[in-house]
């Protein structure tokens, strides 16, 4: 611990304010920590504001993580409920503060200043967009005011606009109140963290629960009708009638304070800050939702609110005002949400962006049970798994499914932490039961796939470049599934007849083998080219390709 005497200002609370100035008490006894939040909560568990609208959280107390008598009683925290911090003066190293409660303005001085603002809502002004029954879910209050609708107001129908995490939170908790839900997603796709195949299991979920979703149609204004519904409009001219509407198009650092003060401002928009989260001015440091931090895989800069990280940060900051020599590694977007009985997770870079930074990279898809199939409900994790095809470095991982799918992307995650490569995950030892996973576990398999690609052993041909086979596909399913549903063009061998019909394959030409998610076309193709044959595993197998027609 240091007994140095600082004077430490913190303009926000939640994640990262709130963790900055715990961290920095139990780095110093001796500061004086003062933390200024405008709102009415300085703590408070945002990420279960859909919740509590959906009554899955029924009482408002169990959202607020800790309260201003708490920071006081038990870190001797100065909290200023409802105080707005309304400039920064650099050069004097003070700050001015109007008691939003009494009206009084005030100043205040600093040895070190940290921002913690967080983000605001996207809220585009479109024609319509301040009637009565739209709203945006961010506080509280934000929450209140929506539960408040729905009571008062008998809600029905609603209009959900965004398909991010919020978005489809938001969704599953209006489901859960017995509401009709219609979701307006300007994109093709919901969750973009996701690449296109693997959200294909949401939007089938989505619309086996009845919700209207409307791909690639955004939202362009809102009409109030006499009886009280409104209008929502969308792109393509439909317009969907409804008692409430929901704005989850995205957030936007808060940067107004950082910008008046002349700080670094980063072209994603955030307060652009070094790897001790402090800002181009030495005495003032920045975290959570409002800065711009560098992506840990490819180094680019970015912006992604998320608790976790933001709570890293907060720590981060306090250890470099008390001379604790730690640096923020940066963000790789670990993320979970869940989604009427599915978990979808994803870390690191996806296929879009690694193709937009022109990267070098390949890619397996499977669909292990999250357990072995011979214990009661082992359920299907659809995933995706991104490496360097150089030298087999992880660089991201997505997985969708009912059980198990946080878990795996987790161990991934950790492995990106390291710089493992997929032969680390080949080895990785993993809890192994019959109820919990395998003795190949999905995460090793994911390892065993795409080391069996980089070896030759198996290498994988992927569904994009079909068109661009100029030789045989060859489906090695059974009859009855290759009758079902195939691909056009296939011939069926299927793999028990395998060895004894290998003279009626072409010797000359590229075999590209699929079955239905990838282990009887792994199977195949090894028989095939130990018997001479350029033969290619479509990876995921005709699941895979289903998902991509979708």
């Amino acid at each position: 611990m240091t007994s140095e005497r600082k004077r430490l200002l913190i303009v926000g609370g939640v994640a990262g304010g709130a963790s900055c100035a715990a961290r920095a008490r139990r780095l110093s006894e001796t500061a004086e920590i003062i933390m200024f939040e405008r709102g009415q909560y300085v703590s408070f568990a945002n990420c279960g504001l859909p919740y509590y609208v959906g009554d899955v959280i029924t009482d408002e107390q169990k959202l607020i993580v800790a309260n201003a008598d708490l920071f006081k009683d038990r870190f001797n925290i100065d909290v200023r409920l409802e105080n707005e911090v309304l400039d920064i003066d650099k050069e004097t190293a003070t700050i001015k503060v109007k008691n939003n409660k009494t009206g009084e303005i005030y100043q205040e001085s600093y040895d070190a200043l940290v921002l913690a603002p967080g983000a605001a809502s996207i809220r585009p002004q479109l024609p319509g967009i301040d009637l009565p029954g739209i709203f945006a879910v961010r506080t509280i209050p934000d929450s209140r005011r929506i539960r408040e609708w729905i009571e008062q107001k008998q809600v029905k129908r609603a209009v959900v606009v965004g398909g991010g995490f919020i978005g489809l939170e938001m969704t599953e908790n209006l489901l859960h109140r017995g509401i009709a839900v219609t979701l307006l997603q300007n994109q093709s796709q919901v969750m973009a963290p996701l690449d296109p195949e693997m959200a294909a299991p949401i939007h089938d979920r989505l619309a086996a629960h009845g919700v209207k979703l409307r791909l690639g149609d955004g939202v362009v204004g809102f009409e109030s009708n006499p009886d009280g519904s409104i209008n929502a409009i969308a792109e393509s001219g439909e317009i969907h009638t409804t008692d409430l509407v929901i704005l989850a198009i995205g957030v936007r650092p808060e940067t107004t304070l950082a910008k008046a003060a002349g700080l670094e401002i980063g072209a994603r928009g955030g307060i652009r800050v070094n790897e001790q989260m402090q800002t181009s001015d030495r005495r003032i440091w920045a975290v959570g939702d409002a800065v711009e931090v560098q992506d840990f895989v490819t180094k680019e800069w970015t912006f992604i609110p998320l608790a976790g990280p933001a709570n890293r940060q907060g720590r981060i900051a306090a250890n470099a005002i008390f001379d604790r020599n730690t640096n923020f590694r940066g963000v790789q977007g670990t993320s979970v949400c869940g989604l009427l009985g599915l978990a979808i997770a994803s870390t690191g870079a996806n296929e879009k962006t690694l193709k937009h930074l022109g990267w070098s990279y390949d890619k397996v898809y499977l669909h292990p049970g999250h357990h072995v199939g011979y214990y009661p409900n082992a359920k299907p994790i659809n995933m995706k798994l991104l490496f360097s095809p150089v030298d087999g470095k992880i660089l991201g991982a997505q997985a969708v499914g009912e059980d198990g799918v946080e878990k795996r992307i987790d161990v991934i995650s950790m492995a990106i932490q390291l710089g493992a490569t997929v032969y680390d995950l080949e080895e990785a030892e993993l809890c192994y039961a019959p109820q919990f996973g395998a003795a190949k576990d999905p995460v090793n398999l994911a390892g065993m796939i795409a080391a069996n690609d980089l070896n030759q052993d198996a290498p994988l041909a992927h569904w994009e470049y079909l068109p661009k086979l100029n030789g045989l596909l060859l489906d090695v399913r059974g009859v009855n599934e290759f009758a079902a549903g195939h691909v056009e063009g296939a011939i069926n061998i299927p793999l028990p007849e395998l060895r004894q019909r290998m003279s009626e394959l072409p010797a000359e030409k590229e075999i590209w083998v699929y079955c239905q998610v990838g282990q009887r076309g792994y199977y195949a193709t090894r028989a095939l080219r130990l018997n001479g044959f350029d033969a290619y595993n479509l990876s995921g197998g005709f699941k895979t390709y289903q998902a991509r027609k979708n």
